[in-house]
């Protein structure tokens, strides 16, 4: 019980230093998930594209960032580029490895998206005047982002437990904190169960979101 009653004296630092690294988390996890988007739907582009070129440039990056786990990708970043003068701080260089990594999966996502939507829209398009940029841009995207939706709820879910790999390149986030805490005060079991928690006030909101999101997206369906 002596751990209890170090743990309730000590709480109010271990909570501070908790949610400081929670919002560490959040950081990583919104900059991670917005560069994911941005190279899912670069790439995802390429991948519908009628260029071959293109086509090849999004397979050889899928293949790649797919193929390597992404805390190899995060050491490569961090420690790799540091070696040839390229210093990133922890929390960019996070944010860019996990956005490589998850951009690397939401091109699929988009390029399925994509192909979900009936080829005559984009062809009517054209008929109309419509360049294809315009066409992808104002018929095809609005429809496909509608699609892909609630698998983007569940990408930014599985990205904010994923974001814990920060802490291998010092990212002062929520996992990073927690160990350090351990190490202090060896109250593993108390400052994990909090972790726990903490995590969950974050991921259960993401959750009823993306629920919401595939309800939305059915009855839309359906109408």
């Amino acid at each position: 019980m002596g751990g209890w009653h170090r743990f309730v004296d000590r709480f109010p630092e271990i909570v501070q230093l908790l949610l400081t690294g929670a919002v560490t988390t959040v950081v990583v996890t919104v900059g991670g998930f917005a560069v994911s988007v941005l190279l899912g739907l670069l790439f995802g582009t390429f991948k519908t594209s009628r260029s071959r070129a293109l086509r090849a440039v999004a397979h050889v990056y899928v293949e790649v960032f797919r193929s390597v786990p992404v805390l190899t990708q995060l050491f490569i970043i961090y420690f790799g580029l540091a070696s040839v003068g390229i210093r990133l701080p922890p929390v960019p260089a996070a944010v860019v490895g996990f956005g490589l990594n998850g951009g690397a999966y939401l091109t699929e996502v988009f390029r399925a998206g994509i192909e979900a939507v009936n080829r005559g829209q984009s062809e009517a398009a054209l008929a109309i005047g419509m360049t294809r940029l315009m066409a992808l841009r104002i018929i095809v995207m609005p429809q496909a982002v509608r699609v892909v939706l609630p698998a983007l709820a569940n990408f930014a879910i599985g990205l904010l437990k994923e974001s814990s790999l920060a802490s291998a390149v010092a990212a002062p986030e929520l996992s990073f904190n927690a160990g350090m805490l351990v190490r202090q005060t060896y109250l593993s079991t108390q400052i994990y169960v909090c972790v726990a928690i903490v995590y969950l006030a974050m991921s259960l909101p993401l959750s009823s979101a993306s629920r919401a999101l595939e309800r939305h997206v059915a009855r839309g369906k359906r109408a």
